[in-house]
């Protein structure tokens, strides 16, 4: 059994020498492959810079002979004047060594071989000599020939200029066409390529890297003259235009020497660090065991908490908008566990047009609470799956609670009934955070100090209520979030939360604000318990009337304007006008809208706001806009004024506000009474 066991310890040292040697290995795979990457980027790097600057030259000389285009047309009946023309591009632009305008053979009959040249000389100063001799021959040039065949710009192959600039240098040159359009000339630049030399001589991206650069035909133009090391990396660039490839070669030891010693280096300690490996292995197998077994019993309970996660997330409503046949409510909850499963709590249904809903945390934290939390969660269903009063629904969940409360554990916990057909909303609150309340001011619910559930059964708790309005809004949350701390221990508090509460928004968009800006404040701190919101906004719809295009439907006008003004803040005084206002638009459009004969709807919404009462008209008749119409001069005679206007005028002058919209094929008119 021994002998075994040694087998097994030399047998494990083999297989970490071999792990090792194969780490090293993968090291120094990825080490080259690291050192390869970065010697591209540099390279890369390096030939980009160096190919914008030799385009910055080609710039100024292509931009130097095209802008003096216009010029050399306008010369070519006085030819005496080109050679001004090109003394002017060599003075002009420093980077051009050389420049003519060499006429086409025979295109004047007086000269026909014509090209003044002028060039730099190495004092800086100019001279002037003529390319039209028969050694120089330039209607055989490159750089003449091939601009007239394309017909556009062209740079030439580098060359060797004997008998013109006596210099190896590159050429642009132009063609130039007369007012008739008829090839008449060449006109060029020359740049020297001996500051090409120079360029390529201060790229040292490494000790021994050096350029080279060729023509488009392949011919050498820059070449080092040392010794060249036969394991290199070569990394290419073109210039535009020129077609010149730039190669940068970098030799391997360069790149790859460095690594090679510290390779020999890591050798040298693994070695020692297998030696380390024998002496630790008999402590790591009596210790593996041991560690095996805890590994199984963590993961056993990782598993079992996930699960319970899991069926505890199940037991709360995820998904919003909850109810999305419904355009009254505007809702959003979230729930954050401090651990992986936790004691906060919250939910909510509809019953017979009826929101209960309810926000609870169990004192204390992990299984034990999420355990309180599940029973404190199917009561409230159960309860108010038949009972509409939240004061019955708690004081029913604290005697369950309380006669199976053997750990002593109790429940903060808030209840609420809304009515949704009138905005009715009556609430029980057992010791939880008071929530706050969005009307036309944000600020604490009022609550009576109940007792927390599960800690005195038989305890009579009190109920209370109060009206909710249109755009109303109720937010309930537990102390997690008022106590969140951060590093410094300070807590986010009830002012930075009321501060979050401002400005109205949807209900996600609420939530999405205060738990950015709370995880803002607490940083890298470790959440200290579990957090809870949820956001219920009321918004019912607007009243509805629906009406046929007759004449005698206008008679159901004014108990609708009635009930609206009822639901609003203006004065039953107002009635009247409003009534009034709202007839005239509304038989405008029964009377015009449709084409006689033919039968339509008019729908007639009235919105309540915090601020005004709104009114929609819409109709799906033929378009008018009545607000288009000039204001009637109510002044001039009858006789002076035009036919119509006076209806619109009148709901002008009744309203605060007045427009008009085409939404598709319906007409909508909008009018408004502010508070």
């Amino acid at each position: 059994m021994k002998k075994l066991r040694n087998l097994k310890a030399l047998l494990l040292v083999i297989v970490a020498a071999v792990a090792l040697e194969v780490t090293a290995l993968v090291q120094f795979y990825f080490s080259q492959q690291g050192l390869r990457e970065e010697a591209k980027l540099r390279a890369e790097s390096e030939l980009n810079a160096t190919s914008f600057e030799i385009m910055d030259i080609i710039d100024q000389a292509e931009a130097a002979v095209r802008n003096s285009v216009w010029i050399a047309q306008w010369c070519l009946d006085f030819p005496d004047s080109l050679e001004r023309v090109c003394e002017r591009i060599v003075s002009d632009n420093p980077v051009v060594a050389g420049s003519t305008v060499a006429l086409v053979p025979g295109y004047r009959a007086d000269r026909p071989l014509f090209s003044p040249y002028v060039c730099r000389e190495p004092d800086g100063s100019l001279k002037a000599l003529s390319l039209a001799t028969a050694e120089y021959d330039y209607p055989s040039q490159e750089w003449f020939v091939r601009p007239l065949v394309q017909g556009e710009g062209y740079w030439s192959e580098p060359y060797v200029d004997e008998g013109g600039g006596e210099m190896l240098m590159t050429t642009f040159s132009f063609p130039i066409r007369d007012a008739k359009g008829t090839q008449a000339a060449v006109l060029t630049a020359d740049i020297s390529l001996e500051w090409l030399k120079e360029l390529m001589g201060r790229i040292k991206v490494y000790p021994n890297a050096y350029c080279t650069v060729s023509s488009r035909e392949g011919h050498m133009l820059i070449s080092p003259s040392a010794t060249q090391d036969p394991k290199s990396l070569v990394f290419d660039t073109t210039v535009e235009r020129t077609g010149w490839t730039i190669s940068l070669v970098i030799p391997e030891s360069d790149i790859f020497g460095v690594l090679r010693r510290v390779g020999t280096i890591v050798g040298i300690l693994q070695l020692l660090g297998l030696l380390m490996i024998i002496l630790m292995l008999q402590s790591f197998v009596r210790g593996e065991r041991r560690f095996r077994e805890l590994d199984k019993q963590r993961e056993r309970i990782a598993g079992e908490l996930q699960i319970a996660t899991g069926i505890q997330m199940s037991m709360v409503p995820k998904t919003f908008p909850p109810f999305p046949e419904r355009h009254d409510l505007d809702m959003a909850a979230t729930i954050v566990p401090a651990k992986e499963v936790g004691g906060d709590l919250y939910d909510f249904f509809i019953r017979d047009e009826k929101l209960f809903f309810c926000v609870g945390d169990v004192s204390g934290k992990g299984v034990p609470a999420a355990l309180v939390m599940a029973v404190t969660r199917t009561t409230f269903r159960n309860l108010s799956a038949q009972e509409d009063s939240p004061g019955r629904i708690v004081q029913a969940m604290n005697d369950n609670l309380s006669s199976m409360n053997e750990s002593n554990m109790f429940v903060t916990f808030f209840c609420g009934v809304l009515d949704l057909a009138n905005g009715h909303l009556r609430y029980c609150n057992a010791g939880h955070n008071p929530p706050y309340t969005l009307t036309n001011v944000i600020k604490p619910l009022p609550v009576e100090p109940n007792l927390p559930l599960g800690i005195m059964g038989g305890y009579e708790f009190k109920e209370q209520e109060m009206p909710f309005r249109y755009d109303d809004a109720i937010f309930l949350y537990t102390d997690g979030l008022t106590e969140a701390e951060n590093a410094a221990h300070e807590q986010f508090g009830e002012v930075r939360m009321e501060k979050n509460l401002h400005g109205r928004k949807s209900a996600q968009a609420h939530l999405d604000v205060i738990k950015k800006d709370v995880q803002a404040f607490v940083g890298d701190a470790p959440q200290s318990d579990d957090l809870t919101i949820l956001f219920i906004h009321y918004v019912p719809c607007s009243h509805r009337l629906v009406l046929k295009n007759s004449v005698d439907q206008i008679s159901l006008l004014p108990a609708f304007v009635q009930e609206a003004v009822k639901a609003s803040k203006l004065n039953s005084e107002l009635e009247g006008s409003l009534n009034l206002a709202l007839e005239e638009a509304v038989t405008n459009v029964v009377l015009y809208a449709y084409p006689e004969g033919t039968e339509g709807d008019v729908i007639v919404d009235a919105a309540v706001t915090d601020k005004a009462l709104t009114f929609t008209i819409t109709d799906t008749g033929k378009p008018f806009d009545p607000t288009a119409r000039p204001d009637v001069d109510i002044n001039a005679g009858v006789e002076d004024r035009p036919i119509g206007g006076l209806g619109i005028h009148l709901v002008r002058q009744i309203m605060d506000d007045v427009r008009y919209e085409r939404r598709g094929n319906k007409n909508v008119l909008i009018i408004t009474k502010k508070y």
